[in-house]
């Protein structure tokens, strides 16, 4: 009896640590999560976020503090009840945690490693922009892709009005990828290719 009691008091002590530990990393971690994410929501923030090691910090402290708590909390009632199948059921809640936080994040990443496109607010802006450019006739396509998370390359179909002389063909895409770079500096490279809209219609359209 006295060497269970030891045994239970190291669990308890150990736990405790951990979870001091771990709940400092964690409280950080929302805490710079927070910084970052500005007036959004914390959901809202991870699906825009393009740089995974902003909440994947966080995920995984989270996982790890439900994790510890739910074996603190089998730990006790194993005490007080005599019952040792409460260990099995922490041990498997705690696997259900980390399996659903893997699988989450795996969802939340994976567009990134395929190349994400940049958000809809970007891909409108700069839509806005080049409507706002007298020489633009039609924006055929906007096509754009994350090379990381903060490099956004953009490639731009645009039919210039007719006759236009070739001098102010080259002002008009100069201005154009100076006013995008500077509305949005997460656009580091941005392609431009003269094309007629009926031309660019009879082929696929992909954005």
């Amino acid at each position: 009896m006295w060497e269970e009691s030891i045994y239970v008091l190291v669990s308890y002590i150990v736990l405790g640590l951990a979870i001091i530990f771990e709940g400092g990393a964690w409280f950080f971690a929302l805490r710079e999560f927070s910084r970052q994410k500005g007036q959004v929501g914390y959901i809202q923030a991870v699906q825009r976020a393009k740089d995974p090691s902003i909440f994947v910090v966080l995920f995984e402290d989270s996982a790890a503090m439900l994790g510890l708590l739910v074996a603190l909390l089998a730990t006790i009632l194993g005490q007080l009840t005599g019952n040792l199948y409460f260990d099995g059921i922490a041990s498997i809640i705690i696997g259900l945690i980390l399996g659903v936080t893997a699988a989450w994040l795996a969802y939340e990443t994976k567009g990134l490693l395929i190349g994400e496109r940049a958000s809809a607010d970007v891909i409108e802006g700069i839509r806005s922009i080049v409507a706002t450019v007298t020489d633009v006739k039609h924006v055929n396509e906007i096509a754009t892709m994350h090379m990381g998370p903060d490099f956004v390359l953009a490639n731009l179909s645009l039919d210039f009005v007719d006759n236009i002389p070739s001098q102010s063909v080259e002002r008009t895409i100069t201005e154009i990828t100076a006013q995008i770079k500077q509305r949005y500096p997460v656009v580091k490279r941005v392609f431009i290719e003269i094309e007629s809209w009926r031309n660019h219609t009879s082929g696929t359209m992909t954005q």
